[in-house]
């Protein structure tokens, strides 16, 4: 099964060396252990463009959808065996990247 683990960033710094070295093994640790999808980083909400085409016509609104001091700063799709095996893998991606992460299945 898979599942997405995000990163959730509260803008309290940019993301030290150390950080990166940890980032970095981690990923080569998901990579050997079989667990790796796809992973990426995602710059700060502010240059964002939010699109609504429910109606007639698109509404295009320059900013983020949701306004907050906590927002999505990368992820990890990783496949796990179960639940367990995935909360493990967003604890150590946690501790890797020093941010609080998310963890949910895919459908």
């Amino acid at each position: 099964m898979q599942y997405l683990i995000s990163v959730i960033d509260d803008g309290t710094g940019p993301e030290t060396p150390t950080q990166e070295a940890a980032v970095d093994a981690f990923n080569d640790t998901l990579r050997a252990d079989g667990h790796w999808v796809f992973a990426g980083g995602l710059g700060s909400p502010d240059p964002a463009t939010t699109i609504d085409h429910r109606g007639e016509r698109p509404i295009v609104t320059d900013g983020p959808f949701v306004e907050t001091k906590e927002y999505l700063a990368g992820f990890w799709v990783v496949e796990a065996a179960d639940l367990d095996v995935a909360l493990r893998l967003g604890a150590e991606g946690s501790r890797a990247c020093h941010r609080k992460t998310e963890v949910r299945p895919f459908l």
